[in-house]
């Protein structure tokens, strides 16, 4: 057991110096992406015309017209709020927009300089800010560096773990302490913040694995005991495929009113539409603030002609796993005290790097005095000389020891 202790330390430290850099940089992008969601929301209040709530909405179908032949193309998504100060958002593919949803105005671009921010952020810290060609090497770099920052999170909570759990040897590494050396100092915060963030650092850790790697999401449906479903590719060229007619989206005021009254307490309705006119209709109707909550939404697909409900669709038990994994890693699957608790997390691997490299560099420079020192002992013996008789007989004494040899302290 001491041994396996010894070894799996060394490993904890090397691997720790090699993927500190890139867990860093992930780390710091982390804590600055903490509250993503809400920073644009409260941006884009000072870039777009606020929405003046008067007495009755537009019709969704008219509301949906007027984008149609603004973009001259049939909208693909729509979003509603259920707060009656909140736009509208209607998607053409992956542009969208914000609309009033009482005249059916464009409200504006946004906060385009605050979302370009995170979306530069967001490429450090999956790509480590590389763009093209390089997005491939960097993603397989912080692909691997996020699992070794998972081994180093369970292998440091195994090395923390005392062998005796004793108030007085717990104090030491479980509170911070004042009044310490440098090296003291970093040592008792590595154990601290390591051990109080353990468990949201690893999971926020362990489920950024699935943005990089195919085989956790394998690994989800398999313990669920469910077939992974493949991906169809789409036969022939879409550039041959001729444009779908204007959809005159009759019928949608009753869809969007049927659809409503399945979920009373709706906060976010999402209305997504087929490749062509006459298409059922995808209607997820979600209960939580953000959309973030999978046990809080509701889909159902309806008939656009009737506006009854074909059928409701229920994710699998891995679709859902797979899902939740999604907002586990921000935090977001628990609203804004999960998103804090992430954002902790992130600001812990910051410290915990730092700290980690601290210790190391100082464990590096005792290693080279006692070496040096070692050195200078062995050239100090090697030059004393043949001992020689003291005056008046007796044993042979040895010369004196060198000063220098005697100067040099042990690490503390």
């Amino acid at each position: 057991m001491k041994l396996f202790r010894k070894v799996l330390f060394w490993t904890h430290l090397v691997v720790g110096i090699t993927v500190g850099l890139v867990v860093f940089i992930m780390s710091v992008t982390g804590v600055a992406l903490t509250y993503q969601r809400q920073t644009q929301q409260w941006a884009d209040g000072f870039d777009m015309r606020p929405v003046e709530a008067t007495a009755e909405r537009l019709p969704v179908a008219e509301l949906l017209r007027q984008a149609r032949d603004e973009q001259d193309a049939n909208p693909t998504t729509l979003l509603l709020r259920n707060d009656p100060a909140k736009p509208a958002r209607v998607s053409f593919g992956r542009q969208s927009f914000e609309l009033d949803p009482y005249t059916g105005e464009r409200l504006g671009a946004g906060a385009v300089g605050v979302r370009k921010a995170f979306r530069a952020l967001m490429g450090w810290h999956r790509w480590l800010g590389q763009e093209g060609e390089g997005r491939a090497v960097a993603r397989a770099i912080t692909g691997f560096c996020n699992l070794a920052f998972l081994f180093i999170v369970i292998s440091g909570l195994y090395l923390w773990w005392p062998k005796s759990w004793r108030w007085s040897n717990l104090r030491s590494v479980v509170l911070f302490r004042r009044g310490l050396a440098p090296r003291a100092r970093h040592f008792n915060w590595h154990n601290v913040i390591g051990f109080w963030t353990a468990i949201p650092l690893a999971v926020v850790v362990a489920t950024g694995s699935f943005f990089y790697y195919s085989w956790p999401s394998s690994l989800v449906y398999w313990v669920s005991g469910e077939e992974r479903p493949q991906r169809g590719s789409r036969s022939g060229s879409s550039d041959s495929e001729e444009p779908p007619p204007p959809d005159d989206y009759d019928g949608m005021d009753a869809l969007v009113s049927a659809a409503l009254e399945e979920e009373p307490a709706w906060n976010l309705a999402t209305f997504r539409f087929g490749s062509h006119p006459g298409a059922p209709v995808a209607v997820t109707l979600d209960r939580s603030q953000w959309g973030t909550r999978v046990d809080q939404r509701t889909t159902l697909v309806m008939d656009r002609a009737t506006a009854t409900v074909l059928r409701e669709e229920i994710p699998s038990q891995a679709s859902r796993a797979r899902t939740w994994i999604r907002w586990l890693h921000t935090g977001e699957a628990f609203g804004f005290i999960g998103q804090t608790i992430a954002g902790i997390a992130s600001l812990a691997g910051c410290f915990l790097v730092y700290t980690g490299w601290s210790l190391s560099w100082r464990r590096f420079l005792a290693w080279r005095r006692r070496r040096t020192a070692s050195q200078v002992g062995a050239v100090t013996e090697a030059g004393a000389g043949p001992r020689t008789p003291p005056i008046g007989g007796g044993p042979a004494l040895p010369r004196p020891v060198s000063v220098l040899r005697a100067s040099v302290q042990p690490d503390r």
